[in-house]
């Protein structure tokens, strides 16, 4: 199946950003929230409540079962390098699929 040169360009460019993006990545998601507590006379359920946190929590899946681990902000600042290169490379992958389906339907295509 060929690609047209301008498809075939994208290729070429996608693929360079993937070599030029390797190094180590973090799988999964990482949220920064904030929440209430149990503790009914906690000033997290004071009006105006001030809920506690923010927490950094990152979570993935291990063998099926979705993990989650509270992240220190040493190791939030540690990782987020880490999380962001993941990051880059899931829309890098994603564009790559993207024109991969557009070349292969272009190629399906019969012409008139």
């Amino acid at each position: 199946m060929e690609a047209s040169p301008a498809r075939h360009a994208a290729l070429t460019r996608i693929t360079a950003q993937i070599a030029a993006t390797a190094g180590p990545a973090l799988p999964g998601t990482l949220t920064v929230r904030s929440y209430p507590c149990g503790k009914h006379d906690c000033r997290c359920h004071a009006d105006p409540a001030r809920w506690h946190g923010p927490y950094a929590e990152w979570t993935r899946k291990i063998n099926g079962k979705t993990v989650t681990r509270r992240l220190t902000p040493a190791q939030l600042a540690a990782y987020q390098p880490l999380f962001d290169n993941a990051k880059k490379l899931r829309a890098l992958l994603a564009e790559l699929q993207d024109l991969t389906m557009e070349i292969i339907e272009e190629a399906s295509t019969p012409e008139p």
